[in-house]
């Protein structure tokens, strides 16, 4: 099986603990020579200054290459644009442009008057500026405002059209969700990466609430396997195994990176990277 280039996204910590819990994510996962790492914006644009800061603070101390994230919910044009001024001038190379989510709590997407109607726009401005390699999101699954089907193909296209180099998915549960994207983008001609997004299910409760924000499917099986695995107290034991053979599966059917959902919590992400590389394919099949 094909060693796969790897990516981890990260988010900024507020706090003390979470000052801690974040750098020893960062130690634990940087000897992994990842091709870049990111590092999340928050929701309605609410963490731009710690974000930069997060930046900052990597590429002095890990020397790792950052994909700073960047929305344009709840701001105007010329704001966004000078936080993209701001990456730039700390030497970020890559950002990873979304519209984002409004805070929680205050209902649908709105475009600020003077800002961008969505993220096509970003990424579009983001090109003229001419100083990043642009990555944009891409949903294997319906995303939950999407109009219709194929609609998440139509928006991908559309943003890689504005300027994007590459995409980066939202998570999934099941290989065959990315192969019929990745299909389905192969046959509207768009020819950049689409990089899987990968989350190792850290909490299963907390994911089973970010997959209905988001719209990620939660298969039946899944569900069951878990629920098995708490009543046993081998919830880690499964989240290893399941998240080691999606990858595999991808793997196996030429895929050649994976962008970890780190969570700040690098112990999962480290044990499925280290059966990927230490075991044949064979043993890496989980059975209910």
């Amino acid at each position: 099986m094909p060693l796969p280039s790897l990516s981890f996204e990260f988010f900024p910590p507020q706090g003390i603990q979470a000052s801690f819990r974040f750098w020893e994510a960062v130690s634990e996962l940087a000897p992994l020579e990842p091709d870049f790492v990111s590092v999340t914006f928050g929701a309605g644009g609410a963490q731009h200054g710690l974000t930069l800061d997060t930046v900052k603070a990597i590429k002095k101390h890990f020397n790792l290459a950052v994909a700073a994230h960047l929305t344009c919910c709840n701001a105007t044009r010329k704001a966004t644009l000078a936080i993209a001024e701001s990456y730039s001038a700390a030497g970020v190379r890559e950002i990873v442009a979304l519209r984002g989510d409004p805070p929680i709590g205050t209902g649908t997407f709105r475009p600020n008057p003077d800002g961008f109607e969505d993220s096509c726009e970003l990424i579009s401005a983001l090109a003229e500026l001419n100083k990043f390699s642009i990555r944009a999101s891409a949903y294997p699954d319906p995303h939950p405002e999407a109009a219709g089907p194929g609609a998440d193909v139509e928006w991908l296209k559309r943003k890689v059209d504005a300027g994007a180099s590459s995409a980066i998915t939202q998570f999934f549960f099941e290989a065959e969700s990315y192969f019929r994207f990745r299909d389905a983008c192969d046959a509207a001609r768009i020819d950049v990466p689409i990089i899987p997004g990968i989350l190792p299910i850290e909490n299963w409760t907390r994911m089973k609430h970010f997959a209905r924000r988001c719209g990620a499917h939660v298969p039946a099986w899944l569900a069951d396997a878990f629920e098995t695995a708490l009543r046993d107290n081998r919830h880690d034991l499964l989240a290893i195994s399941v998240c080691t053979e999606l990858c595999s599966d991808l793997l196996d059917s030429g895929v050649e990176n994976l962008h970890f959902y780190t969570l700040n919590k690098p112990h999962l992400t480290s044990e499925v990277i280290r059966a990927l590389r230490t075991a044949p394919t064979a043993s890496l099949r989980y059975v209910a």
